[in-house]
């Protein structure tokens, strides 16, 4: 059965849903940007209801400023209160659950991977973290990076430059994006590989392989030499859209809910 649960978090007023089920391991899942906890194509209200009717209950909840709970929305930077409200609230309404993993896509990765363990988390599974901040409309280096690759193996892409079909424009600004260094040095990136890196093996990562934020982790993660266990989806699409996609986003979460029980 699904219940809506109202709870607090500082002044405001949050709503989340709890799937029930009777398993003593308990699924958090964080919805990434700006997305309702039903998900994209409410992909993450159809996991939660497979998976409590597996035994699993599953928590989901909307931050502040976003779907139905009150107050601001301030970004992920500023969603740690929430986080550890919605652990509470979960924790409180199914007393049974022990041992409490998370998912979370895109930003929220990063706000498990930082936040988590004040959360009261045990393990968490990353999809595409975002480890790299956007400088401008262009896409991560890396990602145009594997974009040009791909492209230049395929003669329509030379046919459309010889004919005036690709932008000069677009092609130049991406070959600067290119030649710049990688952001290894920047702060964020840092401190958000760093906070992965600390779970040690309680993380684990799932990237859609042709996804600019996935791209952008992973050469990241490269250069900084950690890796986490790590699954990659041949998928572009950032939220696992597709079904074969949901069955191995799904698959993976199954893999973590049941790794030490």
């Amino acid at each position: 059965m699904r219940r809506l649960i109202a709870f607090p978090c500082e002044e405001d007023q949050l709503l989340g849903s709890l799937d029930e089920a009777d398993g003593t391991t308990g699924l958090l899942i964080v919805s990434g940007g700006n997305e309702l906890r039903s998900g994209a194509h409410r992909g993450m209200a159809m996991l939660a209801a497979t998976l409590a009717a597996e035994g699993t209950p599953v928590f989901r909840y909307d931050r502040r400023g976003v779907g139905d709970s009150g107050g601001a929305n301030r970004g992920f930077r500023a969603a740690r209160a929430d986080l550890l409200a919605a652990c509470g609230a979960f924790r409180r309404e199914a007393p049974q659950v022990a041992a409490l993993v998370a998912f979370g896509n895109c930003d929220t990765a990063t706000l498990l991977a930082h936040h988590g363990r004040d959360a009261g988390i045990d393990r968490v599974l990353l999809a595409n973290p975002w480890v790299v901040e956007p400088r401008d409309d262009l896409p991560p280096a890396p990602a145009i990076r594997a974009h040009y690759a791909a492209r230049l193996r395929d003669p329509a892409t030379w046919r459309r430059l010889l004919t005036g079909g690709v932008s000069i424009g677009k092609l130049i600004r991406g070959l600067r994006r290119i030649s710049q260094n990688g952001p290894q040095n920047d702060p964020f990136t840092a401190g958000a590989l760093a906070a992965i890196a600390a779970w040690g093996t309680d993380a684990r990562i799932i990237l859609a392989e042709q996804d600019a934020t996935a791209i952008a982790y992973a050469d990241a993660a490269r250069r900084a030499g950690i890796a986490p266990r790590t699954l990659t989806v041949r998928t572009a699409s950032h939220s696992f859209a597709r079904p074969a996609d949901a069955a191995a986003l799904a698959a993976a979460i199954r893999d973590l809910v049941t790794a030490r029980e």
